[in-house]
């Protein structure tokens, strides 16, 4: 059965990756995060529903993102800001006058988890989760390098690494990796959130797409999920890229959400 529109904007809303020490401006308005210099944004205006004009809040906003972007060892030019499902219609334009340029467009994508879908023949890969150290690097890895991400240093993920393994072995998600041998072909994450599984990060390395492997880590996120007592899988996916993969595995579309980065000189 597939959820409803209500379910699935209210399952939207909700998500939002927010790292527990990263620097973050938060009003009812809006929401901005500092994340660390190995994402491919740090520097997002994660949420942004305006109450007054969004041509008159986003001078502040801007103001308070050039104090986040010198923050860290890499001074920030730039801003991502997102549209979200249910944003005002004076948004976008307000953003494209302060000259903000359309950098990702994804589809919301939700599908109920009243049974296994139909992902056709998979691959025969060796699927790992992040709960063994190797896979925890190999999944943050694959991701910087097929994103253009800047890698994240070792000793900073043995140091998060313990609490990687807690959240897998609890049911709160993780990352999965396929493999070939030792070599990691892709990778997804999945967070439980109550019945939502958000699914997020799908990636694959150029050189292996084409085979399967995004459908396997996908079933291996959506079998996870269901073992675990959610009735939602909610993700959203690139237009390009992901989207119609999802769609032919039985997911609907819901609207779509729009990053525009804006200079912040």
């Amino acid at each position: 059965m597939q959820p409803t529109r209500e379910r699935v904007h209210t399952a939207s809303a909700a998500w939002a990756f927010l790292p527990p020490h990263a620097p973050r401006v938060e009003t009812e308005e809006y929401l901005l995060v500092r994340y660390p210099d190995w994402t491919e944004r740090p520097l997002q205006l994660v949420r942004f529903h305006p109450q007054r004009p969004a041509a008159e809040v986003l001078p502040e906003v801007l103001a308070h993102a050039r104090d986040l972007a010198v923050l860290g060892p890499t001074r920030l030019t730039e801003l991502a800001c997102w549209v979200r499902l249910g944003a005002p219609d004076d948004v976008e334009p307000a953003l494209r006058a302060r000259g903000g340029r359309l950098d990702e467009t994804v589809d919301v994508l939700a599908l109920g988890l009243d049974g296994p879908p139909d992902l056709g023949d998979l691959p025969a890969t060796t699927l790992r989760w992040s709960d063994d150290l190797e896979v925890f690097v190999d999944a943050v890895g694959l991701s910087a390098e097929v994103f253009g991400a800047s890698p994240t240093e070792r000793s900073e993920l043995e140091a998060a690494h313990p609490g990687e393994v807690a959240k897998v072995r609890s049911g709160g998600g993780g990352a999965v990796v396929a493999y070939d041998g030792d070599r990691p072909l892709g990778s997804g994450g999945l967070t439980m959130a109550g019945p939502d599984a958000r699914l997020w990060g799908g990636v694959v390395h150029p050189s292996a797409r084409g085979r399967g492997i995004y459908r396997a880590v996908l079933a291996a996120r959506l079998a996870y999920a269901a073992g675990r007592g959610a009735d939602l899988a909610i993700v959203k996916g690139r237009v390009e890229t992901s989207g119609p993969i999802l769609r032919r595995a039985g997911f609907t579309g819901h609207g779509q959400e729009r990053s525009w980065l804006v200079d912040l000189s």
